[in-house]
């Protein structure tokens, strides 16, 4: 089940390991969010999908 969080700045690669233990989860926050940057600025809400485990970390657009 997803959930929502809400962030100040930071990226994707804190994110992921916060929520995930494991940073090369953002390409998942990344794709569920219609991001390609990890780098984030300003106020952000993302939706945090599960994990599926299967992220390398690069992203496939």
């Amino acid at each position: 089940m997803s959930k929502q969080i809400t962030v100040a700045g930071g990226n994707l690669y804190q994110i992921a390991a916060q929520q995930y233990g494991n940073p090369m989860g953002w390409v998942q926050i990344a794709q569920a969010n219609g991001l390609s940057d990890p780098k984030l600025v300003g106020l952000v809400a993302l939706i945090i999908p599960p994990y599926n485990g299967d992220s390398t970390g690069v992203w496939n657009a």
